[in-house]
């Protein structure tokens, strides 16, 4: 990944295709693999809660309340994203965010010491894949790298719950 490569890796909820989350050519590559319009945003896993302040401007305090609450995953879109690639961002700078706990994706994140890009790994308007044996080989041919890690595993996972946060800490449930 610090070279630009593209990752398929298990994530504390469904399978992702990451990437440096800095690396505008990178972020490009996930956006011709998944069939995607740029204009739709990507979201990013980091580590611990500390490491959100980093890539957004001001976080509002419900979020800080939101992420220690949280029961399952939890993606927060927040407005004023920085020191991200660009081209991976929402049209209005917002960018979607989760603390991942799952200890594979945590170990990355810290170990890469920068946000990493964490989207279904599946073809844009297709399903997204519940376990790795559901992700197809025009994905899995596309990539750079496969983790070796849980690949065996048949349970159904899920992907997260989105919130959206505006600047006055305004909650929207856009995926309950």
């Amino acid at each position: 990944m610090r070279e630009g490569g593209i990752i398929l890796y298990p994530t504390d909820t469904i399978w992702g295709i990451g990437c440096d989350a800095t690396n505008p050519e990178a972020v490009k590559r996930v956006y011709e693999i998944k069939q995607r319009a740029d204009s739709k945003a990507l979201l990013v896993l980091v580590d611990s809660a500390v490491k959100v302040d980093f890539y957004v401007n001001e976080v509002p305090d419900v979020a800080w309340d939101l992420i220690e609450l949280a029961t399952r995953p939890l993606t927060i879109i927040y407005s004023g994203a920085r020191n991200l690639a660009s081209n991976l961002l929402a049209e209005d700078g917002s960018v979607g965010i989760r603390v991942t706990s799952e200890l594979f994706s945590q170990q990355l994140c810290r170990q890469f010491r920068k946000a990493i890009v964490s989207t279904s790994a599946n073809v844009s308007g297709s399903p997204s894949p519940r376990n790795f044996s559901e992700i197809s080989d025009e994905i899995k041919q596309a990539v750079d790298y496969i983790v070796n890690y849980r690949r065996d595993e048949q349970k159904e996972a899920t992907p997260s719950s989105i919130i959206k946060l505006g600047p006055k800490g305004e909650i929207k449930i856009i995926r309950p």
